[in-house]
């Protein structure tokens, strides 16, 4: 555990992974200051004053450039005035995730990716469940990571995010990483460079060693080129990949419509694919990835057999909340960048409506084009991007309307769907401009949904 009592220690930004670091710092023997430059939530604030912890809002005051080092929650980025102030001073920056790995012995499995993370998290939750073995779901999910790091008694789960490993020091180790797949995302926190991107995504394997094991996408062009530059590096982790469409070195494959574990050039076969919970080409992927993270910590054959034919999904992701005369209405609210909302257009093959749109992230929607024109009649765009949603997608599809609000855009897509057809939320954009989060999102589509007579 890093020394820290005594130090007097600023933590920026006061969202839950925040306010959970400065909980975590304080009753671990720090001094500790909370600065927002934002409006602190009212629970964030009660839960703040009730442990004696000061905090200022609406500014960072000189009373935030005091402290021996820095916190910085996920939501506050590099370029932040604050932050840079830190740097250029000389004195640390540390991500969240990182303070609490400090109050940690136990085994962390940190997973990763533009796409599909909190379904894996999720799925290996399920597992550890079905296993009887004791677990910490946390990171993006959840409960932050610094909420129960030095009391769990379990083997933490954690989704990760590129943020949180901007500032990961010497301490964060997992002892298994899993990156899912690259695709832009959050372009306008990395200069609209891929590559930085990329680079934060691959930070979550700079503390591992040669004890450690990293899984990874064996079909991700961008991934295998970093592979191969991670392969140059002594002491590197070990390399287990996973693939939907090639035969893998080392790792899990599928062939024959069976799913397939390969280690040490022997061959397994685990189950047949059709048999997993979750459908669909990037559910497959997902099952994979979750499959060898499990094997990776020696969780037996048998539970993650039955873990992966009944894990049923997780909420926000293409989750079926009701039939209205034959229309499905689907939220995948948690689909926030264009390649999340691909994979949900691939998972059906019926005509749809699609309600898209939010805070932009420097999204191309054009890359939606294909799988628009194939199945999709009606756009109903929402929230700050329908302007550029419509530059981009007007005339691909034969109608694109705007709407003001949720229970607009809901109401807009039951006068056009048809018997036989889904009415899809995948917005590809972040949700801050009408709501709180993504999960916010989700629960007003469903409750609008569920008003529809």
């Amino acid at each position: 555990m890093k020394a820290i009592k005594d130090k007097h220690i600023v933590v920026i930004g006061a969202a839950r992974s925040g306010v959970a670091a400065a909980l975590l710092l304080q009753r671990n023997g720090a001094d500790v200051f909370v600065s927002d430059f934002g409006s602190v939530p009212e629970n964030s604030k009660n839960i703040l004053k009730k442990a004696g912890v000061p905090f200022e809002e609406n500014g960072h005051t000189s009373a935030a450039e005091q402290g021996d080092f820095a916190v910085v929650s996920p939501g506050v980025p590099t370029e932040a005035p604050i932050v840079q102030f830190y740097l250029k001073s000389g004195r640390k920056v540390y991500s969240e995730i990182e303070v609490a790995s400090w109050f940690t012995d136990e085994a962390i499995i940190a997973i990763t990716g533009s796409n599909g993370k909190t379904t894996v998290t999720s799925w290996l939750g399920h597992i550890w469940e079905t296993a009887k073995q004791p677990y910490n779901l946390a990171g993006n999910i959840g409960f932050a990571f610094s909420d129960k790091a030095d009391t769990a008694r379990a083997t933490h789960i954690l989704e990760v995010s590129s943020f949180q490993l901007d500032h990961i020091n010497s301490r964060f180790k997992p002892a298994v990483s899993v990156l899912l797949n690259i695709t832009p995302d959050h372009m306008d926190r990395y200069q609209h460079k891929i590559g930085l991107y990329a680079a934060s995504k691959f930070r979550i394997t700079e503390n591992q060693t040669e004890e450690d094991r990293f899984i990874f996408n064996f079909d991700d062009p961008l991934i295998k080129q970093h592979v191969e530059a991670l392969k140059e590096q002594a002491n590197h982790p070990q390399l287990w990949a996973f693939s939907n469409i090639n035969e893998v070195p080392e790792g899990a494959f599928v062939r024959d419509n069976n799913i397939i574990f390969r280690f040490n050039n022997n061959d397994e076969t685990l189950m047949p694919v059709y048999e997993l919970g979750l459908q669909g080409q990037h559910n497959i992927q997902n099952g994979l990835a979750a499959a060898l993270a499990a094997r990776a910590a020696e969780i037996k054959n048998e539970a993650i057999r039955e873990s992966l034919r009944t894990f049923s999904g997780v909420e926000h992701r293409l989750e079926l909340v009701r039939s209205i005369d034959g229309v499905k209405y689907i939220n995948d609210s948690k689909a926030t960048n264009v390649n999340a909302v691909w994979f949900a257009l691939d998972s059906f093959n019926v005509p749809m409506t699609v309600i898209l749109g939010g805070r932009d992230k420097g999204n191309d929607y054009s890359e939606l084009e294909d799988q628009l024109r194939d199945k999709v009649h009606t756009i109903i765009a929402i929230g700050e991007s329908k302007e550029k949603i419509k530059a981009q997608l007007d005339g691909v599809i034969p109608n694109l309307v705007f709407a003001d609000s949720m229970r607009d855009a809901v109401r807009s897509a039951k006068k056009v769907a048809k018997r036989g057809e889904i009415v899809l939320l995948s917005p590809a954009c972040s949700s801050f401009d009408m709501f709180d989060d993504y999960e916010h999102r989700g629960k007003v589509f469903k409750e609008e949904v569920n008003k529809l007579t």
